[in-house]
């Protein structure tokens, strides 16, 4: 998934399917006809839309199903240890840059001709895949796209920005007073790398180089954004929520967010908008956005045959669309999101990206999380003006190696 998650504090409950959260007490001796998934969708309305779908799928298939709910920060260190212990769960659903370090332990089952996944966005597929093998499907992914507030940029005259240098002469024209050009989230978090990327991406640099000249090249404009005043410094410390709200109190002419958004977007009274993909270098482009998301992954064990169909029952149409109405994502399956385009015009931008979004994990499998906090280090330097774009990113790249060996 994106970075939006937020940890919240997991407690027991009860629902029509057994769902446990955050009490550890799925157990290696489940009946032959019960099977156990470890997920930290312990907010709304994933929560429960994820309850019901499993409870259909276990239905369909004969079996029991039980969900253990917790904190992502919690899930990846127990599965780690579970995987270690031979306990695992039936069933996994973790954040897609998560993957490559849980299938590293050979503990996961290759998906690849026992998933249905005929039709779907390579770059799903790619984000699921480690060491070309396919361990995780997605059945939804989501991304970034630059919001504008109409009746602002119909005052100016202006039309939403398709390129980098219009970006920039856009944000700064509409800054204005306690009204910033732009919103987005610099956080020195995965949160901040992941909205930075398509600027990383869309210069052509790679993640393997964080000091190349395409680099520099990207980080160079990203920063006269904050030089030109055109963004707020407080986006140092603004997680993608706190982007909305900037947005939505009308504090920020244009944003760049996710689709998960569009739901508290559309709700708000006085506050119209529209979404656009995001600029790009050069006209005619096309956007370069990393892949939120999660997979499903299936650990091997006795019960992995009943766990691959429960699966294929989530990843199919029907439920894919469900599960992706709730949460404004864009379905694995471009036949899908065709279709759910039609009932939400504003995912139109999204579906648009996600044949060009790409794996954060897709270069550099396990060693993504080190590489991604050198970057977004080198971001807050160069936006405080502590150190040039070039030697802040040549820090960067001398960091990831350092840990790299």
């Amino acid at each position: 998934m994106s970075p939006r998650t937020r940890a919240t504090t997991a407690a027991c409950a009860a629902f029509a399917l057994t769902a446990l959260s955050g009490c550890s007490l799925i157990t290696a001796d489940t009946p032959p006809n019960t099977l156990t998934v470890t997920d930290y969708y312990t907010a709304e309305p994933g929560n429960t839309a994820l309850t019901e779908i499993l409870h259909s799928c276990g239905r369909q298939t004969g079996v029991t199903v039980v969900r253990e709910v917790m904190p992502r920060s919690q899930l990846v260190p127990k599965l780690l240890r579970d995987g270690a212990a031979k306990s695992l769960p039936d069933l996994v659903l973790s954040d897609n840059p998560d993957l490559p370090k849980l299938a590293s332990t050979g503990a996961l089952l290759p998906l690849e001709g026992r998933v249905k996944t005929d039709g779907f966005y390579e770059s799903v597929l790619k984000a699921g895949t480690y060491k070309n093998k396919l361990y995780g499907v997605a059945p939804g992914v989501n991304g970034l796209a630059l919001f504008y507030d109409k009746a602002v940029f119909d005052k100016a005259g202006l039309e939403p920005p398709t390129t980098w240098k219009e970006l920039r002469e856009n944000a700064a024209a509409l800054t204005e007073g306690h009204r910033y050009g732009l919103a987005l989230s610099a956080v020195a978090t995965e949160e901040g790398s992941w909205q930075y990327e398509p600027f990383f991406w869309g210069a052509g640099a790679d993640l393997g180089k964080l000091d190349s000249a395409p680099s520099v090249s990207a980080l160079t404009y990203w920063t006269s954004l904050f030089q030109d005043g055109s963004i707020s410094k407080s986006a140092l410390n603004w997680q993608q929520s706190d982007v909305a709200e900037q947005f939505i109190g009308h504090h920020a002419a244009m944003m760049i967010n996710g689709s998960w958004q569009l739901a508290a977007l559309s709700a708000e009274k006085g506050l119209d908008y529209g979404v656009v993909p995001l600029p790009t270098q050069k006209s005619g482009g096309s956007s370069v956005t990393p892949l939120g998301g999660e997979t499903w992954a299936v650990p091997k064990g006795d019960k992995q045959d009943k766990a691959v169909k429960v699966l294929n029952c989530v990843l199919s149409q029907n439920h894919m669309i469900q599960w992706a109405r709730l949460r404004a994502d864009v379905p694995a399956d471009p036949t899908v999101a065709a279709q759910l385009v039609k009932e939400q015009p504003d995912l139109a931008p999204f579906v648009a990206s996600a044949p060009t979004a790409r794996s954060r994990t897709a270069e550099l499998g396990t060693a993504y999380p080190v590489v991604s906090k050198a970057l977004y280090t080198a971001l807050q330097q160069a936006a405080i003006g502590q150190l040039s774009p070039g030697k802040a990113l040549a820090a960067a790249q001398r960091q990831a190696q350092s840990a790299d060996h």
